[in-house]
């Protein structure tokens, strides 16, 4: 046996992990036709904007632990010489609109207490520099004159207003402990800008709570002088910087870079290519969330070539799919292998996502099997964006999809007909559109569960069979991998797969892999998965991890 020593029953199972469910979220006064709108969005820009971007470094995170010379020069000089002379906020906006977003999250107050409008509440903002123009305004009047919905970010947790009162070590771990001498200031001074957000920009569709210090008093806050606006971090979940390991009913929004930073970083990035990036917003919409993709403007105010090239292929990819990317909801499976799947939310049309495929010749034939999705009399399978009548330079090529169901499956027939780019390729993945469909399967209900390490060195895995479905056969084992993050350059690493084993009863079923297998459990990420009748579903992600994402 590969990776394994002993399948068998278990009773009781306990171990820590990094799970994203442990978001701690508070009380939601969202109202559920908000919820329901970002459900239906789906796609939105993040914009990470302060005044260090001058510098190159990690957005405000170098303060922590700063000396006071850093600190004080930081507070003092940096204002000086920010003057973002070629911010244009139509032109990011475009291209969100372009790019398929709905919304955009604008960064109005990072951790360093940098205030980006017009503040009365401190010196230290956009007004103190030599710009001297409100930025939120701009940003705000760009978004209404295009039509995306607005959206604020901000830190109650402020390093600036910290250090002017006494923090001189400055801290994010128990930040608001070591701030008790000014606490009462401190909830002031923060419900103070908050309403100044709330009340001098008209209506704020969406805010982005990125601390728990004060975080109930943002809230309040927010929804005292704007109970219609939708507070996504501090409200729903919003897993940072990877996408969750499982579908569920709740809304949320997954916020990721496009490199490995925040800020603009000049030297040294890896952005994801447009495949990746698109790839991401297919795995959110099939995991019903949405997918916040950051950019971050240089010191002058505008995107580097390298974010704005992929900016542009994404917009491409969702000016031919764009009703796979709105209005949808999770199908009965999130994927088979690389087809991922969505349906629309109030009619029996299924959008499957043809990924993987980089290198597919335009003009040729290919096959595929889908087992979740059955065809009725009047189904009809196209592929967006083309028609199929015509191929171009290859005028005897039969351009037209076609399908047949069997008793076990659906099978597809397609052709990648239409030329996006001069030199006929096109790596991004080509989508189906399956009207009048029904399910196929009633599929397996099942949970990964908490894995524990045993003192024999082995890792033992558990899965909770919860509920069979209509298949015939079943068999279990799991996928593992190391702990992903967007932050790391070989992102999205492949799974490695244990031997499987028939199940045939409800309940809790475990394998051990062998000590050695890994070269540590400490960074893992791992899943149940389980074959029914030949249709492999995966279950939810599960981590053990130390990894800080922020």
């Amino acid at each position: 046996m590969r990776h394994l020593i002993r399948f068998a029953c278990l009773l009781l199972l306990l171990t820590t992990h990094r799970g994203w469910a442990q978001e701690q979220l508070g009380v939601n006064h969202n109202k559920p036709e908000r919820e329901a709108w970002l459900k239906d969005a789906g796609f939105g820009m993040f914009i990470h904007w302060n005044v260090d971007t001058q510098l190159g470094v990690v957005i405000s995170h170098s303060m922590v632990g700063a000396s006071p010379d850093y600190v004080d020069r930081y507070i003092r000089e940096l204002p000086k010489t920010f003057y973002p002379k070629d911010w244009d906020p139509e032109r990011l906006v475009i291209l969100a609109k372009n790019a398929g977003m709905k919304y955009i999250m604008f960064t109005t107050k990072h951790h360093a207490g940098f205030c980006m409008w017009d503040t009365k509440t401190t010196d230290f903002g956009v007004m103190n520099t030599p710009y001297k123009k409100d930025i939120v305004r701009q940003f705000v009047d760009a978004c209404r004159k295009w039509g995306l919905a607005v959206g604020f970010y901000y830190s109650p947790e402020d390093f600036s207003f910290a250090y002017r009162n006494g923090m001189k070590d400055i801290t994010r771990d128990g930040h608001w402990e070591k701030a008790r001498p000014f606490q009462a200031k401190y909830k002031t001074f923060v419900e103070a800008q908050c309403r100044e957000l709330m009340t001098n920009y008209g209506p704020v569709d969406l805010f982005f709570i990125d601390s728990d210090v004060l975080r109930e008093e943002v809230k309040a806050t927010v929804w005292k002088y704007q109970p219609n606006c939708l507070i996504t971090r501090g409200a729903l979940q919003t897993p940072e910087q990877y996408m969750p390991g499982e579908t569920l009913e709740r809304p949320w929004e997954s916020n990721m870079t496009m490199g490995t930073a925040w800020n603009y970083k000049p030297t040294n990035d890896h952005y994801k290519s447009g495949t990746e990036l698109i790839n991401f917003l297919i795995e959110a919409r099939a995991k019903g969330g949405s997918y916040l993709l950051n950019v971050g403007p240089t010191q002058w105010g505008d995107l580097n070539e390298g974010q704005m090239g992929r900016l542009m292929e994404i917009g491409a990819w969702h000016f031919i799919n764009h009703e796979s990317v709105h209005d949808v909801r999770p199908w009965i499976v999130r994927n088979e292998g690389d087809i991922w799947f969505t349906k629309h939310k109030t009619d029996n049309t299924v959008f499957a996502y043809l990924t993987g495929m980089p290198n597919w010749p335009r003009g040729q034939r290919r096959e595929f099997l889908i087992r979740s999705v059955k065809a009725t009399g009047k189904t009809e399978v196209s592929v967006l964006g083309q028609t199929g009548n015509v191929v171009e330079y290859q005028p005897t090529n039969d351009g037209q999809t076609r399908f047949e169901q069997t008793a076990d499956e659906l099978k597809v027939s397609v052709v990648r007909a239409q030329r996006i780019y001069n030199n006929h390729k096109w790596p991004n993945p080509i989508v189906l559109k399956l009207t009048n469909v029904t399910p196929a399967v009633e599929p397996v209900q099942f949970r990964t569960m908490p894995a524990e390490k045993l003192p024999n060195g082995n890792l033992k895995l558990t899965a909770d069979v919860l509920k069979l479905g209509d298949g015939k056969q079943y068999r279990l084992g799991f996928a593992y991998r190391p702990v992903q993050s967007s932050l790391n350059e070989d992102f999205n690493q492949p799974w490695t797969l244990t031997d499987v084993y028939p199940v045939s009863q409800t309940g809790k079923q475990s394998l051990e892999l062998v000590a050695g297998t890994l070269k540590t459990y400490d960074e893992i990420e791992y899943r149940a998965v389980l074959i029914q009748d030949g249709l492999s579903i995966d279950g939810n992600t599960l981590s053990i991890s130390k990894l800080r994402l922020e």
